[in-house]
């Protein structure tokens, strides 16, 4: 039973980050600047610590926290290495890359 939990949890945590990644890549195609603050603040911050990647977690509040980003670009910069580290952190996690359906 306690592995049957434990495989619940890691593919609900797959599938979310799946979820994560999916949004964010159509927010930033969309350059929905509002919508990538909010899930980089909020969601991938709340996915990040129910996976224990705290270092993950600290990157995406420090994105929004800090000091106002000095442009628009380095905004999106940032953004885009959060969603790098996610897809690095998917495939560190889960084994494999994911399918990306653009």
């Amino acid at each position: 039973m306690l592995h049957c939990n434990m495989s619940n949890v890691s593919l609900t945590l797959q599938l979310s980050l799946e979820d994560l990644l999916g949004e964010l890549q159509h927010a930033r195609r969309q350059d929905d600047m509002s919508r990538l603050a909010l899930l980089a603040y909020c969601e991938v911050r709340r996915w990040a610590r129910q996976a224990g990647e705290t270092e993950l977690a600290d990157q995406s509040t420090a994105l929004v926290t800090r000091t106002p980003q000095a442009t628009r670009e380095q905004f999106v910069a940032d953004v885009d290495a959060l969603i790098a580290r996610l897809e690095q952190t998917h495939q560190r996690l889960f084994g494999h890359t994911r399918l990306d359906i653009a």
